[in-house]
């Protein structure tokens, strides 16, 4: 493609007239362009030639633009001095890579570099590991969907094993199976200094995540770890989990959009009841029924470090939500400040449990949905409550004018029909709510010195 027209074409490139270090000069129709082949020497020998001490990071970045032939991001030139160069989704190409290599190795002043979606290949990103190995101050970089394959993989995960000032690497979208992942979790087995690692959008599988299992076991830095939409189930949760039992610096596991199910529930929830270190759980968009649920619950009952737990988009009914809530609340120890399963249609009685968890707990943060049949019934009692307040009565009032032999018991029939005739401004479903929730052990009778205190 001309440089020139796709130039007028994308305000982003920068082209000036030749003539000094200060600017560059597209390469013209059939000028001979280096290739890269060597990629082990070329940036020492770009930077020996012309990394001079009077050049400006800008006049080295378009000189090294016109040597390799690659059209300048003005991007680059606008933020240079800050703290972070986001040239995501610029097409960057291999050769971008390298004139950003050149210009970025002695850098002091960036620490975060993003460089998604710009066709990087395996090249690209050779030129931006070997320029890490000179630069001391990028600790964030991001690589993801550059098409670096396995080849890409084992280039990075190399690099990535030397470096010692990279904290944060990004590596979604970029094709990686089982073999990619063996790289990444040999690269990081006892390493201590980079903070996450996000292969999300891959297609990392069972074998894969054992690969990473065994890494979680001796890896003592990682904190966050991003393998949401990948091939991991069966097999993969027990990898990961027995990793995460023994592991005490992750404290963010991203597992949403895989075909997590109860099989992989049981040793998630046993992970649970050993770890004490991991504060988010995601486990959204999965195959998380009831009976998943229940299993993670046997470690959410004892847990007390996890904070956010996520389960949207899953199988889940009241049922299972229910019961996730029910062990959270009966865990005084649990650490539960969020949870969000704001798919599931909830029942009166979570609605209940919630009210009265969020007293003891005002944090608590439940996203969830309801039918709004639920909401009208469980103001029931409130509608009423409100009602015999304007007739200067208390519910134990009301009730006490029904007991005539003085048993402090009255049949629910009884009390269905008294409060139809006193015509308070319930509907039929919000008065057998009521029924129900008065009359729990189902006698048809209900026990009202249990309303002494609402009184």
């Amino acid at each position: 493609m001309d440089h020139r027209e796709d130039e007028e074409q994308s305000p982003d490139r920068t082209v000036l007239p030749t003539g000094s270090p200060d600017v560059v000069e597209e390469p013209t129709q059939g000028q001979e362009v280096d290739s890269g082949d060597e990629w082990d020497t070329d940036l020492e020998t770009d930077i020996g030639t012309h990394q001079k001490p009077c050049w400006s990071g800008a006049a080295l970045y378009l000189q090294s633009c016109r040597d390799t032939g690659s059209v300048p991001v003005s991007s680059f030139l606008r933020h240079l001095g800050e703290a972070e160069l986001n040239l995501n989704h610029y097409g960057v190409g291999p050769l971008g890579a390298k004139a950003l290599a050149i210009a970025l190795q002695n850098d002091l002043t960036i620490t975060n570099l993003e460089l998604e979606d710009n066709a990087l290949g395996a090249e690209g990103a050779r030129h931006m590991m070997e320029m890490l190995q000179t630069n001391m101050s990028i600790e964030s970089l991001n690589l993801s969907n550059n098409k670096l394959q396995l080849e890409g993989a084992d280039i990075v995960s190399k690099r990535m094993s030397s470096n010692f000032y990279i904290r944060s690497i990004k590596l979604s979208g970029n094709g990686f199976d089982d073999s990619a992942a063996q790289y990444f979790a040999d690269a990081l087995e006892g390493d201590h200094l980079i903070k996450e690692l996000d292969l999300s959008h891959n297609k990392i599988g069972v074998t894969g995540a054992q690969h990473l299992g065994h890494m979680l076991a001796t890896n003592t830095g990682i904190q966050v770890l991003n393998l949401s939409w990948n091939h991991l189930c069966m097999g993969s949760a027990a990898a990961l989990s027995d990793g995460l039992k023994v592991n005490s610096t992750l404290k963010q596991l991203l597992l949403s959009h895989n075909g997590f199910g109860r099989i992989e529930a049981k040793p998630l929830g046993q992970a649970l009841k050993l770890n004490s270190t991991l504060e988010l759980l995601d486990l959204s968009s999965n195959l998380v029924d009831n009976e998943a649920a229940a299993l993670l619950c046997q470690g959410l009952a004892t847990n007390d470090a996890l904070r956010v737990i996520k389960l949207s988009h899953n199988p889940l009914t009241s049922i299972g939500a229910l019961s996730l809530l029910k062990t959270i609340t009966k865990n005084t120890n649990s650490a539960v400040e969020e949870m969000d399963i704001y798919t599931v249609f909830v029942c009166e009685s979570f609605v209940e449990l919630l009210d009265e968890a969020r007293q003891r707990r005002p944090g608590l943060a439940v996203r969830h949905s309801v039918m709004s049949s639920v909401t009208r019934n469980t103001s029931a009692l409130g509608v009423f409550q409100k009602f015999l307040k304007e007739r200067n009565e208390s519910i134990v009032d009301f009730f006490q004018a029904l007991d005539e032999e003085g048993t402090m018991n009255v049949s629910t029939a009884a009390f269905r029909k008294a409060v139809k005739e006193a015509n308070a401004p319930l509907d039929q479903r919000q008065l057998e709510w009521l029924i129900e929730k008065f009359d729990e052990n189902r006698k048809y009778t209900i026990d009202f010195s249990q309303f002494a205190e609402l009184s």
